[in-house]
């Protein structure tokens, strides 16, 4: 989460396209992230000719050939089109690099026709008119200091917190931090397909790729592994095309050339993926509208219900192959739910697959615009069950107040949540008056298959001990004779002045 100087510089930005009559949020985090992306695509090359130059190698990058079929004017402003010359233009100069020449070229990148980036990027407008504006975020942009990925995954966050409210088909932005520490949980390897049937902005798959990148960077020495994270590892689908367009330039500004990311109703009979996954990381939509009839059969027949985030479940045991793994954020109710279409989808997990663990999360962590209860399952798909023992965690903080601040505080429980999950050995000794425990599968299916913590969880209550009544008035009476006699001590000092 970024603060401070960055944070003001991006609400600045925001106020430059708000004040200039761009009041559309949506809108305004496209074009913003147009301009981030041609930022990095410069830093990206200066960092690829800086390394080519220290090892002695010749370096062609995507600056570096003309195309042929550029117009005159074009080819004016070829030279100019590197964020290190453009950002230095005049504001009316600058506007008409970007419209003719910038913003087609990079309409043209992803390679092929039908490239995530190109397909959803080709119907893409640039919609900040006036030169002056466009001069005045170019220049407070780079002010930002973008190099480190890190800083860069904030601000994308911080900008898609600008969307107040969830989108039409209930979607809302996943905290950076949440994402990560799933990502951590479930440690991707260099072999997984990774798939988020409801992306946004791709938080998921961007996470999911930096890990690998950091646990196994020798997976670029390896043909075969290289070519599958770019090309073959990482599957997105969202119904909105903005967010798509987002999401593509968010993995390929974070080093994946090809993502798989399409626009698709994952919940549709159009989708028909079955056992094609490795491991599934989503946020799936809570609420919104839904096209009851437009619903896969095959997920209908799993639990018949109209919640997306059940159905959403179904969906994830069908496009897992046996041995997928799944770590899913959830409403509370999907855990605890007493109708029939909540306790088929939890019976289906644990008795025909194999629940891992349930992280309880505090209602705090979506703020400030939602204030719903989750929580995290993670289950492997395994058709013939295997749920023995089931993980609980109780999460109190998550590093930030949990009012709509969200401001940073040092109490946080994700770093022993990693650390437990990934020494459960030592967990069997942890009781139920601890913040972490086991449960066995036989207890939950003696509670009807109900994964809320609070139903396994021990309070211990204190014993507490009070004055008796006559004590605290006897003390009371004590404390008003010393205020009367400060008084009087007062008076006596004011008189004799």
């Amino acid at each position: 989460m970024i603060t401070g100087e960055i944070k003001n510089k991006i609400d600045g930005i925001w106020t430059t396209l708000w004040t200039e009559g761009n009041t559309n949020p949506l809108t305004n985090i496209e074009q913003l992230t147009y301009l981030l992306f041609i930022k990095g695509l410069d830093e990206n090359e200066l960092r690829k000719e800086k390394d080519a130059a220290f090892l002695g190698l010749e370096h062609t990058g995507i600056f570096s050939v003309m195309p042929a079929d550029l117009t005159d004017v074009q080819k004016e402003h070829w030279p100019k089109m590197r964020w290190t010359q453009f950002k230095q233009l005049p504001a009316e100069e600058m506007h008409q690099v970007m419209i003719t020449t910038i913003f087609p070229f990079i309409k043209t990148l992803g390679g092929k026709e039908d490239s995530a980036f190109s397909k959803y990027i080709k119907d893409a407008s640039f919609m900040i008119n006036k030169p002056a504006t466009l001069q005045k975020v170019v220049t407070a942009l780079d002010s930002i200091p973008m190099e480190d990925r890190d800083t860069q995954g904030d601000i994308y966050e911080y900008l898609l917190s600008k969307l107040q409210t969830s989108g039409t088909n209930g979607q809302f932005r996943t905290p950076r931090h949440i994402i990560n520490m799933i990502v951590e949980l479930m440690k991707p390897t260099p072999e997984d397909t990774v798939i988020d049937p409801a992306m946004g902005s791709a938080g998921f798959l961007v996470s999911a790729s930096e890990y690998l990148r950091k646990k196994h960077s020798d997976l670029f020495l390896v043909g075969g592994l290289k070519e599958h994270f770019h090309k073959t590892m990482f599957y997105g689908n969202d119904m909105d095309t903005t967010m798509l367009r987002i999401g593509a330039m968010n993995m390929m500004l974070h080093g994946v050339d090809a993502p798989n990311i399409e626009y698709r109703d994952s919940l549709s009979e159009d989708n028909m993926e079955t056992e094609k996954y490795t491991l599934v990381l989503a946020n799936p939509p809570f609420t919104g509208s839904l096209d009851y009839e437009a619903v896969s059969n095959d997920l209908l027949k799993v639990v018949k219900t109209k919640k997306t985030e059940l159905l959403f479940l179904s969906l994830f045991l069908r496009i897992l192959k046996p041995g997928g793994r799944a770590a899913v954020i959830v409403p509370d109710g999907v855990l605890f739910g007493g109708k029939t279409a909540f306790k088929t989808i939890r019976r289906e997990i644990i008795e025909n697959n194999k629940l891992e663990a349930v992280i309880s999360m505090p209602s705090g962590v979506f703020k400030p615009y939602a204030g719903v209860s989750t929580g995290v399952m993670i289950f492997t798909k395994t058709g013939t069950g295997g749920t023995d023992n089931v993980w609980f965690y109780d999460m109190k903080t998550d590093g930030f107040t949990l009012n709509d601040h969200r401001t940073p505080t040092e109490d946080n429980d994700i770093p022993d949540i990693i650390a437990r999950y990934n020494n459960l050995d030592v967990e069997i000794e942890r009781t139920r008056k601890d913040q972490s425990f086991f449960v066995p599968v036989e207890e939950i299916r003696e509670k009807g298959y109900d994964l809320s913590i609070n139903k396994y969880k021990e309070v211990e209550h204190k014993v507490m001990s009070f004055d008796t009544p006559q004590n605290i008035i006897y003390k009371i009476e004590e404390l008003e004779k010393g205020i009367l006699s400060n008084i009087e001590t007062l008076k006596e000092l004011i008189l004799n002045v």
